[in-house]
């Protein structure tokens, strides 16, 4: 398995989606696999970078089983980016996503589905966030919004946001750099870049490549 595919196994695992083939995972000194599995997943908000929608509506696919508290919802919607889009809609909130069930449902972009997964997670107000490449569809201007909310949507919350595009790492507390399945590197943006090893590696190799499309637009 590919780095990349090995950390997505890695992370599915974190959210009791996979057990682990090997080793353990532990939160606080506890084995993960001991707590019961409805009590953990009520702990999570989740985004993954593979999102489904379903062919309800916008409103049942943040909220689902939950108990509606519109004001809150409303707020969640803003947060998340998706007022404007709702706003142009008909049926609004109540537009029905696909056409599956419903002849007037509603296509969304990659990009908007995701911003409707970032507020389903949003809306359950876990205590811990995990965002998988979250703004994987998102364009550039979408997801700088994102990140100059991104405090405020994970509102103090224990959040592990997983990228390979440093671009967003800027903001996180604390950087783990993965090399051959191990912590390689940690800290800060400013203390990674100081210490001028994989991770500013990395990042000063990408932002040359944004540069240089920057030149050739």
């Amino acid at each position: 398995m590919n780095e990349l595919g090995a950390l997505s196994r890695q992370n599915l695992s974190l959210c009791r989606l996979y057990d682990p083939t090997s080793g353990h995972i532990y939160i606080n000194g506890v084995d993960i696999k001991t707590i019961p599995h409805g009590e953990y997943v009520r702990k999570l908000g989740i985004v993954l970078q593979d999102f489904c929608l379903f062919a309800y509506s916008i409103k049942e696919n943040i909220v689902f089983d939950s108990e509606v508290h519109e004001e809150y919802l409303n707020k969640i919607i803003r947060k998340s980016g998706l007022s404007n889009k709702i706003t142009g809609l008909e049926q609004g909130i109540h537009t029905v996503i696909y056409k599956t069930l419903d002849e007037g449902g509603i296509e969304f972009s990659g990009g908007e589905g995701q911003k409707v997964a970032l507020a389903r997670a949003m809306y359950k107000d876990s205590s811990v966030m995990i965002l998988d490449e979250p703004t994987s569809t998102l364009d550039s201007i979408a997801e700088n919004e994102l990140f100059s909310k991104l405090s405020e949507i994970v509102n103090n919350k224990t959040t592990l946001f997983i990228s390979h595009r440093l671009s967003s790492t800027r903001f996180c507390n604390r950087i783990f750099v993965l090399e051959n399945k191990k912590i390689s590197e940690c800290g800060s943006h400013d203390e990674l870049m100081n210490q001028n090893g994989i991770y500013a590696s990395l990042f000063e190799s990408q932002a040359k490549y944004y540069e240089r499309n920057a030149n050739e637009v």
